[in-house]
């Protein structure tokens, strides 16, 4: 009998917490030194506990990587909000807290999203990263992704770049 550790699964309210904390933990190690000090802690402040429970209640398209019982990263996902695309689908965060990064868990939640984003019938993916999220996009590059668009991401007082990659 064969049990799996790892798997990619609905978020239950009872993730609320779990991902709160990854949420936290991931950002801090993705974006310190990247995104302004006093700007990065007002996100996180504003994506606590609360944000989290009431995220599960509303039914956020929320998948979560299962890690013996334990939410270990999240992704969420739903149609582009890129105006005239002809990729239909995006991925809106995907991450993993710091412990389960680079042993390729990271590419079960992508692969969940975008199932989940063909059962909706939403052809082509679009992901956004920051440019200066150097590891985000080695990760999509590496996913095969093509960057397709560029724009600009305010934070407080400085725009920092960002790159949308995208898969047919």
């Amino acid at each position: 009998m064969t049990v799996d550790v790892v798997q990619v699964r609905p978020a239950r309210t009872k993730d609320a917490e779990a991902l709160a904390s990854t949420y936290e933990d991931a950002w801090r190690s993705a974006y310190q030194g990247i995104i302004p000090h006093l700007s990065l802690q007002r996100m996180l402040a504003k994506r606590g506990l609360i944000w989290w429970q009431n995220a599960l209640a509303r039914r956020t398209p929320l998948l979560v990587l299962d890690f013996g019982g334990e939410a270990a990263g999240y992704v969420t996902f739903g149609r582009s909000r890129l105006a005239r695309s002809p990729f239909q689908g995006e991925i809106f965060e995907l991450y993993l807290h710091p412990v389960y990064q680079g042993l390729g868990l990271g590419e079960k939640l992508f692969d969940g999203a975008r199932q989940r984003l063909a059962e909706l019938r939403l052809k082509g993916l679009l992901v956004w990263a920051l440019t200066d999220n150097d590891s985000a996009c080695a990760f999509y590059l590496r996913l095969g992704g093509k960057p397709v668009a560029e724009g600009g991401e305010r934070f407080g007082d400085i725009s920092l770049r960002k790159v949308a990659f995208a898969w047919n």
